[in-house]
């Protein structure tokens, strides 16, 4: 909504709360008024909340601001100057409105009280001042037809319709519109144009005016047939000619393949993409994905309905829906979901992930020669971790020793160590064999070397990638040459 909005907007209000600053839903609005080039106004709400703040709604913000107790002043200026930097991160100057001088530079702030209405008055004198000073020419009417449909709605006794902004241009009763739909091109007559009652939002329910000619700009409610897949941001066309039907149809097939590529470079990792609520065949299709990748037997609606039948196939399936109506909380819960799966298989597959390492042996640090050997090594690549298997590097081959039972560095146990540490290791017999004897099976003009697998190096490339560096990597590939592995 925010994007279509900023789209069509010639001059935006920019709402920030005074004691939260800049958020996320914040920051990628004023990216898109940034990257769309439309003025705008900081509306700075929640002025109420204020210590002490004292409510005046009838009163010029400025000259209330001046009459608040001391503290109420010094934490707005706190507030004020604290946004000022959140602000300048983006790249954006702000000034108080009463107080800028250069609207070219700098953004003006209105402080505002939706709530109690201070400040309101303000705010709307300093757009209507903007618009007839700077920016007339931009706001003049045109009878080129410029219009966006913002939302599809399905309302009782009226059937779908569409909520529309007519930009420029206008629009009659009967007139032959052309619509994106998420099948194709949508033709269809205008049967009623309404618009709510004097004062009234068009998203509210309540009794509407029947029009037969609306002029822009206005927010009109469109009755037609055929509305139930049209595709809201996307524009509305009107043919007045037949030989003007072909050529709209391939402008709203164009929109519709514009769209959709929009939305597939977003995702990663996405198989299919839908318009409208989730149905039986999207979690049909999402199921198909548990044989190949189950992280990604998923389906993500944004802002549309997820029916109890769906729902319960779903659970039955094994399929996660993930819904939301703010896009930031439906991306946020699927990535913790992908990182909650991501640790739960790290944790299952940890006993099979084998570290490299490659050790050399303290000849003047032997405390234990056999049945645990116990002796100091010293680090010189990768990283040893407890429970690994070990092996030695002889001139007759490889000889497994067993498994390292504990690290010990500084008199003080250790889970791990890494390249350039020197530390005591137990290895105890896991070989099934009679135990090796230091000085006998291996000496410390032998190198020892964790007995990787083809199966370890897989579980690590898969689960534990981003935990070896690149100098690790380097490692496996050696050790693959000395244990002789594919």
């Amino acid at each position: 909504m925010r994007s279509r909005g900023s789209s069509l907007c010639d001059f935006a209000i920019l709402v920030v709360d005074i004691m939260h600053g800049l958020e996320q839903q914040t920051i990628e609005s004023l990216k898109l008024l940034i990257k769309r080039k439309t003025p705008f106004v900081v509306a700075l709400n929640k002025v109420d909340r204020l210590y002490k703040y004292e409510s005046n709604p009838r009163k010029d913000i400025w000259q209330h601001m001046n009459t608040q107790p001391s503290n109420t002043q010094l934490e707005f200026r706190e507030r004020f100057n604290k946004l000022v930097g959140e602000f300048s991160e983006q790249g954006i100057n702000i000034e108080l409105a009463n107080k800028n001088t250069n609207f070219d530079e700098y953004i003006s702030v209105v402080p505002t009280s939706a709530f109690l209405g201070d400040g309101i008055g303000n705010l709307m004198a300093h757009i209507v001042d903007q618009c007839q000073n700077r920016y007339l020419e931009k706001l003049a009417f045109s009878e080129e037809l410029d219009c966006i449909v913002m939302e599809v709605r399905s309302l009782p006794g009226l059937g779908t319709t569409i909520d529309v902004i007519l930009i420029n241009g206008t629009l009659r009763i009967n007139d032959i519109i052309v619509l994106t739909g998420s099948d194709g091109p949508i033709v269809t007559p205008i049967r009623d144009l309404l618009m709510p009652q004097p004062l009234k939002e068009i998203r509210v329910k309540a009794d509407y005016e029947h029009y037969k000619e609306i002029n822009g700009a206005q927010g009109i409610k469109i009755l037609a047939k055929n509305l139930e897949k049209v595709i809201a941001g996307l524009p509305l066309f009107v043919a007045h000619r037949e030989d003007e039907l072909e050529v709209l149809r391939m402008d709203a097939e164009d929109q519709l393949k514009n769209a959709l590529m929009a939305i597939k470079k977003k995702p990663e990792g996405y198989s299919n993409v839908n318009i409208g609520p989730v149905h039986k065949r999207d979690v049909q299709k999402a199921a198909a994905m548990l044989e190949h990748n189950s992280e990604f037997a998923c389906i993500l609606a944004f802002d549309v309905p997820v029916d109890r039948e769906v729902q319960l196939l779903a659970d039955k399936e094994g399929v996660r829906i993930f819904q939301a109506n703010i896009i930031y909380h439906l991306e946020e819960s699927f990535l913790n979901y992908r990182k909650e799966l991501a640790l739960k298989r790290r944790k299952e597959n940890e006993h099979l992930a084998i570290f490299p390492y490659k050790l050399r042996v303290l000849p003047q640090h032997i405390f234990n020669a056999r049945n645990p050997i116990v002796c100091g090594v010293s680090v010189d690549a990768g990283q040893l971790k407890k429970g690994t298997p070990v092996t030695a590097k002889t001139k007759e081959g490889p000889v497994f020793l067993g498994t390292i039972s504990s690290i010990e560095k500084n008199h003080e146990q250790v889970e791990m160590a890494k390249a350039g540490d020197e530390v005591c290791i137990k290895i105890e017999n896991t070989t099934g064999d009679a135990p090796k004897l230091y000085g006998r099976h291996f000496t410390h003009e032998d190198i020892l070397i964790s007995k990787i697998t083809r199966e370890s190096i897989d579980v690590c490339k898969t689960y534990f990638r981003d935990d070896l560096t690149k100098a690790d990597w380097q490692l496996v590939i050696e050790l693959k040459r000395m244990l002789e592995i594919l």
